[in-house]
């Protein structure tokens, strides 16, 4: 796998005018630094190649990050900008997988909960955080920041980020041109709620974003993803059921710890199931009854107005 061209491109563009440079201690954050070894796709990087073929290695951590400089690109407040980062503090090894395995496929939420525990905890953050005068309740609840997270249809940095990566890795449609485009055509409007949210000043660049978008959902609810997403949350669970590690497990360690344990597990089913996990081609794909999944639509702003009526 290559060394991340578009996500750095990316990257480069968010940072083209100005790098804020507070962030630099937290991204030595240890809770943060967990999410370096947790991938973006919810595990599937370690998947059979022939199912998912994924252009770029991303991970939690690089989300986190862009998510941050974009939130910074539309605000340029700290608070906000540092919520974004932590956002996905609380994502377990295998992300959405073991929303699978709790059985949360519309929302996709049932690990959130653990945000604020992992952030009290690390003891480096705290001493961050005193050392700018900001408490840990500015940043802890990143949803009361409408650019960094809003509710469908809206537009937000956590969902823009992730189409823009999922684009890059997944369905390899977002080219640097597009990247490009997009970065060059944000604007912040006032949404009909009074909210800030991110949109965009033309209809082609929002046009480019929501045909991304559901190039991505169509991939999200195919019969080959669900199954994966359902076959390594079997394994998860079994792991879980046998002892083999615990539920807190999911938190602390990271994917490539996990998939370690998982490999030298003496236990059949997990064996069996793993070597699937991995080997299947898909043809061999087989016909499953798709559980009701979140749909990822957006319905993004454009010149402070609906693209979609």
């Amino acid at each position: 796998m290559n060394k991340k061209p578009y996500y750095n491109y990316y990257l480069n563009l968010l940072q083209e005018n100005e790098s804020p440079k507070f962030l630099e201690k937290y991204l030595k954050t240890p809770c943060l630094l967990r999410l370096q070894k947790v991938g973006y796709l919810c595990g599937m990087q370690y998947a059979s190649k022939d199912i998912y073929n994924f252009q770029e290695d991303i991970s939690r951590y690089d989300h986190s990050l862009s998510v941050a400089l974009l939130t910074w690109k539309c605000t340029k407040d700290l608070k906000a900008t540092l919520a974004g980062l932590f956002h996905d503090i609380s994502t377990p090894c295998f992300s959405h997988v073991i929303d699978y395995m709790n059985k949360d496929y519309k929302n996709q939420e049932s690990t959130e909960e653990y945000t604020e525990n992992i952030l009290k905890q690390d003891t480096y953050l705290q001493k961050c955080l005193k050392e700018d005068n900001i408490f840990l309740e500015d940043i802890m609840d990143f949803k009361k920041y409408s650019i960094v997270d809003n509710n469908r249809p809206k537009l937000c940095a956590d969902r823009l980020d992730g189409i823009i990566l999922t684009g890059i890795a997944w369905t390899k449609t977002m080219q640097k041109e597009a990247i490009k485009a997009i970065m060059e055509d944000i604007e912040v409007y006032k949404n009909g709620e009074g909210e800030q949210e991110i949109g965009f000043k033309s209809k082609l660049v929002a046009n480019l974003v929501l045909d991304t978008n559901e190039n991505i959902d169509i991939y999200c609810h195919s019969q080959e993803d669900n199954y994966m997403m359902e076959l390594l949350a079997n394994i998860t669970r079994n792991a879980i059921l046998s002892n083999t590690i615990s539920y807190d497990d999911l938190y602390t360690l990271n994917e490539e710890n996990l998939m370690q344990i998982l490999k030298n597990s003496q236990k059949e089913i997990i064996s069996k199931e793993l070597k699937i996990f991995e080997t299947i081609k898909k043809e061999e794909i087989p016909q499953i009854n798709m559980p009701v999944i979140k749909k990822r639509n957006i319905n993004p702003l454009v010149g402070g107005r609906r693209l979609i009526d």
